[in-house]
């Protein structure tokens, strides 16, 4: 199915010369039906397509997209509107920057598809690094896999200067043990925004990236499995008994501040 037409190219090309608020009210009505009722309904059977793989993705589009009006009060860059139409896919939608998932941009110039860990915080990339050392040789198989190289190269990401001495050691075999970001990512050419197999192709990156991803997000919960470890054996299938550890469970995240799906935990539980 064909979801956008040459408008929506021709759009954003005009924008970026015309990021004005005059030029976008009298373009305003062309926005809605070239760009932004067409991106919607792309980004609706994208999550349903990845909710049928992965029902921890349980989002709205409208839960995904980012809106195209820029937020300029502290900016130096007053340019009222992006230039691009993009969304994350992920369990927490445009408002999780930190669980691994996926986000694609569009514009005149193509498609960019990331996916992977972009912002952690320290208590994560501990986590995670913790989970590279322990398991060094399954990391590299996952970065030397055909597909993922043939589709994204490799991992990329900022690396600290200095990392905490117990892994320096495994910094040694493998040096993105330093890193402070993981993702991948690829480009498209602008042709396959008009092609009739857009989401087949954005579902195959998907999947490509998709143990990477898990890998990923298994090391930053880490805190979270190690809960269920300690709690679970308590259970033994009481119903009050699992309702109370859920409920500490969710608390526990709030508290630190960390979005965590318990479907997703359990997925990770049962497949482990």
């Amino acid at each position: 199915m064909k979801y956008f037409n040459q408008d929506f190219i021709d759009f954003f090309s005009e924008l970026s010369k015309n990021n004005n608020r005059d030029w976008f009210n009298q373009n305003k009505q062309r926005y809605i039906e070239s760009v932004k009722d067409p991106f919607y309904h792309f980004i609706e059977v994208l999550i349903h397509e990845m909710h049928d793989d992965d029902n921890s993705i349980n989002i709205t589009a409208k839960e995904a997209i980012f809106r195209i009006y820029k937020d300029v009060r502290f900016s130096k860059d007053k340019l009222p509107y992006k230039t691009t139409a993009s969304a994350i896919l992920s369990p927490g939608g445009r408002k999780d920057f930190t669980t691994p998932g996926s986000y694609i941009e569009m514009d005149y110039n193509g498609i960019r598809f990331y996916g992977g860990a972009h912002f952690l915080d320290k208590s994560q990339l501990q986590n995670l690094r913790e989970h590279i050392a322990s398991n060094l040789n399954k990391f590299k198989k996952l970065q030397k896999e055909i597909k993922f190289k043939k589709e994204f190269g490799s991992l990329n990401g900022e690396q600290n200067k200095r990392i905490p001495k117990e892994f320096k050691e495994a910094a040694e075999i493998e040096p993105l043990i330093a890193n402070k970001q993981f993702y991948y990512r690829t480009n498209l050419s602008a042709k396959k925004i008009l092609s009739n197999n857009l989401i087949d192709t954005i579902m195959k990156l998907y999947a490509v990236g998709k143990p990477v991803n898990k890998f990923l997000i298994k090391g930053m919960m880490a805190w979270v499995l190690q809960k269920w470890d300690d709690s679970v054996s308590r259970l033994n299938n009481n119903y009050f008994s699992s309702i109370i550890f859920l409920t500490e469970l969710n608390s526990s995240a709030r508290r630190e501040k960390k979005y965590t799906p318990l479907v997703r935990l359990a997925a990770l539980k049962t497949t482990s």
